[in-house]
């Protein structure tokens, strides 16, 4: 039975690591999905019982759990910033900027509280800890991986900062939930009102929404001019596929004369459709996949963008109708339809309308690719030199006055910044980011529970002591004050001072601390896509700050 010891206790065998890896991973993520009262931890339950694993002595060698950690935390924090690349900077326009404003007013009472309750308590908690607490409290683990490569630039021998992490984040979570119950009934929030509200911005917000209508050309003005000099009076986009004229159907193209009496088919947005109507013509009623006038059998056809090299390009660019004879007329992109502008950039994974002849359209769709199985490979090649580039741009020492040592990015901060770089400008370097959903989620998970497995064990030898013996039920109350305060006090303020939306506002308070099971609660309650709208818009900025502050505070405060 020699070789049941070594597997179980010997701490250098490979087979002894990789067990216990894959032993405390399954275990945690099976009992993640326990709720409690209706609430479920999800796989950060992983670190609890690597926490219990290293209690019970059951380890391994310190330099192979340490690399662990940081590739697991690398390929993590990556496959974050490729997901929220392409709306990082978009999100700050339109109404985006008074939510990220909220959130970052957030992220920064959370660190001014645990700054008070630090010099508050007179070094009872170290700056080191208190960080662990706080990234638990606010229930990020990039940080605390951030905060974790920090402390060992500075060659931190203390206590491993996991364990105020694994203290303060249950009733992080709940807090954060607390925060918006309590925030409903101090502003006394009217749900139905709220919530009829949303309804009707939905319905009062046709942007970039397709929409198909058909016209009957009146305007004697617009007799012998093309199309293209419409679009320049108009000053609109809209894509015309079909036109009825001297009894057949042709496929126009930016070059085709109308004349009175034309009927049109054309997509516009929809808040652009009172204008073209007034200016062309009436509205008319069609059945155009009944018409058999055409000289040439017309079909509509959504086609995949598969091809790399037509990644970025924008539909201008590409000339569709006057190359190939075919119209756009919409792009879906994860499961939005938007409307085809020419000023719209393509990316590989989007699926485009397609109205014309049949074999001008196959020309077009081996143009674009139309390859399904090229998506179901993820671009390797991409993930790499972008972990390369940012574990380069994290190595930087940049130079603060007042600092004996300069800072560096580190592991997190580094490809964290170069990943959502290259998730909003790849394109511009032949570099495709595209990765199935499916792909992204299962990097970002492997990475997340390697790193939350890897922080268990290795702080699971003393963390019962601390808990017993120490001081966990203070770092449980210090965790709950940094997550509650600020949340109550901005939720006010958004609510009364910028009149949010409360439906918005629990998506808002549940992206400022990047927590999931809030997200899922704030969904249950709503019935609308309010808050989900709200959480993406602010998740991003406040992901990215999450990281850099926790780290840049144990820089500051504990170098």
């Amino acid at each position: 039975m020699n070789w049941l010891q070594d597997l179980l206790t010997n701490p250098n065998s490979i087979a002894h690591i990789v067990a216990l890896y894959a032993f405390v991973i399954a275990a945690g993520v099976l009992l993640g999905k326990i709720k409690f009262f209706g609430i479920s931890l999800g796989v950060t339950f992983v670190l609890f019982v690597g926490i219990l694993a290293g209690h019970f002595g059951f380890t391994g060698n310190p330099a192979i759990l340490s690399f662990v950690q940081d590739f697991g935390l690398i390929l993590f924090v990556f496959c974050i910033g490729l997901q929220v690349g392409p709306s990082f900077f978009s999100s700050f326009k339109r109404g985006g900027i008074t939510l990220n404003l909220l959130a970052v007013g957030i992220v920064f009472l959370n660190i001014a509280v645990a700054l008070i309750l630090y010099f508050a308590l007179q070094g009872r908690v170290d700056i080191p800890m208190m960080v662990g607490i706080l990234c638990g409290a606010v229930t990020n683990t990039p940080g605390l991986g951030a905060a974790n490569e920090a402390l060992q630039q500075l060659h931190y021998q203390g206590p491993e900062i996991a364990m105020g992490y694994a203290c303060a984040y249950p009733l992080g979570v709940m807090g954060i939930i607390l925060s918006m119950i309590i925030i409903r009934y101090i502003c006394r929030v009217d749900v139905q009102r709220d919530s009829d509200e949303i309804q009707k911005e939905e319905e009062a917000n046709p942007h970039m929404k397709p929409y198909t209508i058909s016209l009957k050309v009146q305007n004697e003005a617009l007799s012998g001019k093309t199309l293209s000099q419409v679009q320049n009076f108009l000053a609109r986009d809209f894509v015309c596929t079909r036109i009825i004229q001297d009894g057949h159907m042709i496929t126009p193209n930016a070059n085709t004369v109308l004349r009175l009496g034309d009927r049109m088919f054309l997509v516009c947005a929809e808040d652009d459709s009172e204008a073209i109507m007034a200016f062309i013509g009436p509205k008319i009623e069609q059945d155009w996949d009944a018409t058999n006038q055409q000289d040439k059998p017309m079909v509509s056809r959504r086609i995949l963008v598969t091809q790399p090299n037509i990644n970025g390009k924008t539909l201008g660019e590409l000339h569709f109708s006057s190359m190939y004879g075919v119209n756009v007329t919409r792009v879906n992109r994860s499961g939005m339809d938007l409307f085809a502008a020419r000023q719209l950039r393509l990316q590989v994974g989007d699926r485009v309308m397609v109205v014309g002849p049949q074999d001008a359209i196959e020309r077009v769709a081996n143009l674009l690719g139309n390859q399904l199985r090229r998506l179901d490979h993820p671009n390797i090649v991409t993930i790499f030199v972008g972990i390369l580039c940012g574990i380069l741009f994290g190595s930087l020492p940049i130079a603060i006055p007042g600092m004996p040592t300069p800072v560096k990015l580190g592991l997190a901060g580094g490809p964290l910044i170069i990943s959502i770089l290259i998730g909003r400008f790849g394109h511009k370097v032949k570099l495709v980011t595209y990765t199935t959903m499916s792909a992204n989620l299962m990097l970002r998970e492997v990475g997340l529970v390697l790193f939350l497995a890897s922080v268990g064990i290795k702080a699971g030898e003393n963390f019962v002591q601390m808990v017993v013996e120490g001081d966990g039920v203070l770092y449980v109350g210090l965790g709950f004050l940094i997550t509650f305060i600020p949340l109550v006090i901005t939720g006010i303020v958004a609510r009364w001072h910028h009149r949010v939306n409360y439906f918005t506002l629990m998506g808002l308070i549940a992206g400022s601390n990047t927590d999931p099971p809030a997200l899922a609660y704030a969904n249950q309650i709503a019935g609308n896509d309010a808050p989900a709208v709200g959480y993406s818009t602010v998740y991003p900025l406040t992901m990215f700050l999450r990281i850099l502050t926790a780290q840049l505070l144990v820089l500051l405060m504990a170098g």
